[in-house]
C-alpha cells in the first residue's frame, strides 16, 4: 500500500523531518518519486520507522547501530544475532565505562583465591563474557560465594539455581529462532518488538512476579500455620 508523507507521519507518530532525517542518513529507502515534489512511501517504510524509533527511544541505540544492524537483515538467526548486537551490553550487564582485568589482574585487584576462582569458572557460576575478561560483576558473584561458605549456605543451591538459568537460557534462544523464522518486511518492526520486550521487560516480570508470589506464599502459609 502506497502513503503520503503526511500519512506517514499519522501512522507512525514520527515528524516529517525526522523520516526524512533517516533517509538522508540511509536508514530508511528512498521513496518511489511520482513527480515533482510528490513521493510515495509503502508499508516497509511504515516498518522500519517504528523499528528505528523502538530501537532509539527504548533501547538507547545510535543511528550508526541502527543502520549496521537493517543492512543485514533478513529471515535467518546469524543475522538476528547481529541485529542484537547493539544490545548485547544490556544483557551482559555490564556498563560502558566498567574496569576490565585480565584474570591475573582480577585476583590479585580484588583479592581474589585462585583456587575458589577456577572451581566457580568451572561450575559455570562465574561466567566472564571473555575468557580473559573480568569485571566488577564478577567479583561481586565471588563475594556473595565466599559470604555463603561463612555462614554455611549449600554451594549446591547456587549450582542448582546456574542449571535453571541455563536452561531459561535455551528456552529463551528457542522463542527468538521461531521468532525470527517468521520475519519479514511487513511484519518485522512488530516481531522486533516482541524479541526485544521479551528479553528486557517481559523477562524481568515474569521472573520477578514468580518470585515474589512464591514468597509470599510461603509468608502466608508460615502465618497461618503460627
Amino acid at each position: 500500500m502506497d502513503y503520503k508523507m503526511s500519512e506517514l507521519v499519522a501512522k507512525t507518530g514520527v515528524p516529517k523531518s525526522t523520516i526524512l532525517y533517516y533517509i538522508k542518513e540511509g536508514l530508511l529507502p528512498n521513496p518511489v518519486k511520482v513527480k515533482a515534489n510528490v513521493h510515495k512511501y509503502n508499508d516497509e517504510h511504515i516498518e522500519l520507522i517504528k523499528y528505528i524509533k523502538y530501537m532509539k527511544e527504548e533501547m538507547g541505540s545510535s543511528n550508526e547501530q541502527v543502520k549496521l544492524v537493517l543492512e543485514k537483515k533478513n529471515n535467518s538467526f546469524s543475522s538476528s544475532y547481529t541485529m542484537l548486537a547493539p544490545l548485547m551490553n544490556t544483557l551482559s550487564g555490564i556498563e560502558i565505562h566498567s574496569e576490565h582485568y585480565s584474570k591475573k589482574e582480577f585476583t590479585e585487584h580484588f583479592d581474589i583465591d585462585e583456587e575458589l576462582l577456577e572451581r566457580l569458572l568451572a561450575d559455570g557460576v562465574l561466567m566472564p563474557i571473555g575468557e580473559n575478561d573480568y569485571t566488577q560483576k564478577e567479583a561481586c558473584i565471588v563475594n556473595l560465594i565466599e559470604n555463603c561458605r561463612e555462614v554455611g549456605v549449600d554451594y549446591e543451591l547456587i549450582k542448582e539455581y546456574v542449571k535453571h538459568a541455563r536452561e531459561l537460557a535455551k528456552l529463551e534462544l528457542k522463542m527468538q529462532e521461531k521468532l525470527c523464522a517468521l520475519r519479514d518486511d511487513k511484519n518485522f518492526s512488530a516481531l522486533w518488538k516482541i524479541v526485544f520486550d521479551t528479553l528486557f521487560k517481559t523477562k524481568e516480570y515474569i521472573f520477578n512476579r514468580a518470585t515474589y508470589k512464591e514468597f509470599y506464599r510461603a509468608i502466608k502459609q508460615e502465618l497461618i500455620g503460627t
